[in-house]
């Protein structure tokens, strides 16, 4: 049997319209979240990216405000945008969109925006508090997977889970929110012997490492809930995520597709965390 689609697409409608009630109530109250996007330089992926969060902003009644520096803009002048940003008290959430050009520290950059701010989840107290099991913010991409875990409906506690990727945007937190759930963790990277082997053990199997096709229907247990968080041009120009989806497909149980999968649920996770600043 074939696995049953997990269409990310619809369980992120399902949560903006959730987001869009609470941003009603709030309203009465005379509160309108607000989100802030700083786009720098003229990348068109990025740019698609930050015109779908604010057209999410405004599916939702999110008050939305676009700031637009070019590629040359200096280090202290964005970090200089990003102090004003924390001061309007009409912004609940920043967002920096990356990448950032090679002369910016995106990294000082992110450290520069509020934690209470940081509704991509990035800032050091964020990442501390998922760590210390308290979290707050949670970056977005992490928290849309474990949303689509729970529409499985399928227990997480005491099964094998292994993530494929390490990075501090998806892979890390990705770990530590599994953890929490009482899954048993496996993070795997470049380094990773035994890769396949690993892999088939797995109850949940998630890809984020930007490799197509990395995760064959081979390395997959029968059955197993497969998450594919990558996303990767071509040669011929069409998309395709971290997992073969035609050889897992007939394997799996459950089964993101790309494009429609953890993409619309990051930007709904974003949402999500706006909304939430701004109750705080």
């Amino acid at each position: 049997m074939a696995a049953r689609i997990l269409d990310g697409k619809a369980l992120a409608a399902e949560v903006l319209s959730g987001i869009a009630n609470e941003v009603a109530r709030l309203a009465q109250r005379g509160i309108q979240p607000g989100l802030a996007a700083i786009l720098v330089g003229d990348d068109a992926a990025s740019r698609v990216y930050v015109r779908n969060k604010v057209r999410a902003c405004e599916q939702t009644g999110v008050r939305s405000k676009l700031i637009e520096l070019p590629a040359t803009v200096t280090q202290q002048g964005l970090v200089s945008v990003v102090g004003e940003l924390n001061r309007d008290p009409e912004i609940h959430g920043i967002l920096v969109q990356l990448p950032l050009p090679k002369h910016i520290d995106a990294a000082r950059i992110l450290d520069a925006v509020s934690a209470d701010k940081d509704v991509d989840g990035f800032h050091p107290q964020n990442l501390g508090a998922l760590v210390a099991g308290t979290p707050k913010l949670v970056p977005c991409t992490p928290a849309g997977v474990m949303r689509l875990l729970a529409k499985t409906g399928a227990a997480l506690a005491g099964c094998s889970a292994v993530v494929i990727g390490r990075s501090t945007i998806v892979g890390k937190p990705l770990a530590l929110l599994l953890l929490q759930e009482n899954a048993t963790v496996t993070v795997c990277h470049s380094k990773t012997q035994g890769l396949e082997e690993i892999a088939r053990r797995a109850d949940v199997l998630i890809a984020a490492v930007g490799r197509a096709k990395l995760v064959t229907g081979a390395m997959v247990k029968p059955g197993a809930c497969v998450i594919d968080v990558g996303i990767n041009r071509l040669a011929d120009g069409s998309l395709a995520g971290d997992v073969d989806f035609e050889s897992v497909r007939p394997v799996a149980g459950w089964l993101t597709p790309v494009p429609g999968g953890v993409g619309p649920m990051t930007i709904a996770m974003l949402l999500e965390n706006c909304l939430q600043a701004a109750q705080r």
